[in-house]
């Protein structure tokens, strides 16, 4: 048989010698007294002194109840008795006072001592000074309850996301974005600014860098789009686990900050639609004077040059021989009418130097059918909107075709109040052929005649009657901005229900560019 090892109980006797357990409990860093079995203090070790301010002498032969302070309920001593009597440990918080007053809060643990016979002879006391981590522990909750009633009060919804993008905290605004757009509002957003972003908003998430705030839109079913201003910020924690505290480990968050901006974008817009409107008023006005001179100089140019052919047989007669009094009157008047023609051509305005740019055509039909809303709308006419399905970029003066096709709306919807009974209905396509876009205005008004379909677009034409105190300029400016853009403008003859106007634009323009 193998020799027991050394030190052991065999060799050494029951335990190790009294004064090492005395020398331990004197030198240990915890607060430790020893009282019998009525609480009555029998021995303390100098941490003990130093945490409650006594001396030795002060304290032995008095009762614990030497520390106990009155704002410690009765219940919490009445549980620590109850605990201790069944001969099982105890440990809780006691508000304790010094020797100076002070106070501090104290974690005991509290140990029966059984004797042979099994009768609790003493207690062991051992207790740790935890008013400074209790300090911090109610400052960090303080905290934590400001910053959470912060964000709840904040405006602005506020989520906090994990790397899955898992929803961990949120505030009130957020809830209510939850009603509105549904599930995880936060997730159609990331994935809204990841489809408007691409690459860049890739790299920055795996990099764990910040996204400035951006405006994202998401459409709704049935309901008008809702707008919202997106900001994502990164933060990083590290592990509170045992097995982190010498090799820490970071987890990273994610907190998105949404602002619904819904109501600004409408404003926007209006101010917008607004602006616009005023625009082309101001060039519709423009374009009118513009064709009404230069539509006055061309029908004053018609009666002066059959003045300047009787001018031209008078001259001969008077070079035959004789004076005619007559031709030199006539010259005269003729002169003078010249000079007044050209200083009316003078007062006709310059063309709009809107320069050329590329613009979505889509686009400005939704503008249009914008401008018209109130007009569509108060003569209760249906409006189909089909757009082109790729989108319709062109070089463009982008007035200008606005104005365009405004005209024809307003004369569809005319076209519509003016007949009565049966649909009313305004259909708007934008087609892409292969080398230009089709544009078709359709309404179900009384429609134009098949003689008048070129005729219409002749100057001061118009179908309305001059009671009603149209020039008709019109469809004459549309035309002249069709051409401009090299395109053509003209008007279905198959098409029986209404009227169907076709506007042809090339690609990239290339006609009269002034």
């Amino acid at each position: 048989m193998s020799k027991p090892a050394p030190n052991t109980p065999e060799e050494t006797g029951d335990a190790l010698p009294a004064h090492i357990f005395r020398q331990a409990v004197e030198q240990s860093a915890l607060a430790i007294s020893i009282t019998d079995e009525r609480a009555n203090i029998l021995y303390t070790n100098p941490s003990f002194q130093r945490t409650t301010g006594y001396e030795r002498q002060e304290l032995v032969g008095n009762n614990e109840s030497i520390l106990s302070y009155r704002v410690t309920p009765k219940l919490v001593y009445e549980t620590m008795w109850a605990q201790i009597q069944r001969q099982r440990p105890w440990n809780g918080l006691l508000v304790n006072k010094r020797r100076d007053g002070s106070r501090y809060l104290a974690d005991i643990t509290i140990t029966p001592v059984v004797n042979e016979d099994g009768i609790t002879s003493h207690y062991l006391g051992m207790h740790r000074d935890v008013t400074e981590v209790h300090r911090l522990e109610r400052q960090v909750q303080n905290q934590k309850t400001l910053i959470e009633s912060v964000v709840d009060a904040a405006q602005v919804a506020i989520v906090l996301l994990d790397e899955k993008e898992r929803v961990l905290l949120d505030n009130q605004e957020y809830k209510k974005l939850i009603g509105d757009l549904g599930k995880e509002p936060a997730v159609k957003l990331l994935a809204a600014l990841r489809e408007q972003m691409g690459d860049a908003f890739a790299q920055a998430y795996d990099k764990h860098r910040n996204i400035a705030a951006r405006e994202v839109c998401v459409e709704l079913p049935k309901r008008a789009a809702r707008w919202f201003s997106c900001a994502v910020s990164w933060f990083e924690e590290q592990d509170v686990g045992a097995d982190a505290f010498y090799e820490p480990l970071r987890r990273h968050y994610l907190l998105l900050t949404i602002q619904d901006i819904s109501e600004l974008k409408r404003q926007q817009e209006a101010l917008r639609i607004n602006s616009l409107r005023a625009l082309l008023s101001e060039q519709e006005r423009i374009q009118g004077l513009r064709e009404t001179l230069a539509g006055a100089v061309f029908q004053l140019e018609g009666p002066l040059n059959m003045l300047s052919a009787v001018a031209n047989i008078l001259e001969r007669r008077r070079d035959s021989g004789g004076e005619l009094p007559a031709a030199n009157a006539l010259e005269e008047a003729m002169r003078k009418s010249r000079e007044a023609l050209e200083t009316l051509r003078a007062c006709i305005p310059d063309q709009s130097n809107e320069a050329m740019r590329t613009i979505d055509l889509n686009e400005v039909l939704v503008d249009v059918l914008k401008l018209a809303t109130a007009n569509l709308l108060s003569a209760g006419i249906v409006v189909e909107w089909s757009p082109s399905v790729q989108p319709a970029t062109l070089s463009a003066h982008q007035a200008q075709l606005t104005n365009l096709f405004k005209h024809l709306v307003a004369n569809a919807i005319e076209a519509m109040n003016e007949r009565r009974g049966g649909p009313r209905e305004l259909r708007i396509a934008c087609k892409s052929g292969s080398d230009h876009f089709e544009v078709f205005v359709e309404d179900t008004g009384p429609g134009i005649a098949d003689d008048l379909r070129f005729t219409v677009f002749q100057p001061f034409f118009t179908t309305k009657g001059a009671a009603k105190q149209h020039l008709g300029l019109g469809l004459s400016m549309a035309q002249e901005v069709a051409m401009r853009h090299g395109g053509t403008i003209d008007i279905d003859p198959s098409y029986r229900t209404g009227c169907r106007v076709r506007v042809q634009l090339p690609f990239m323009s290339g006609g009269n560019h002034v």
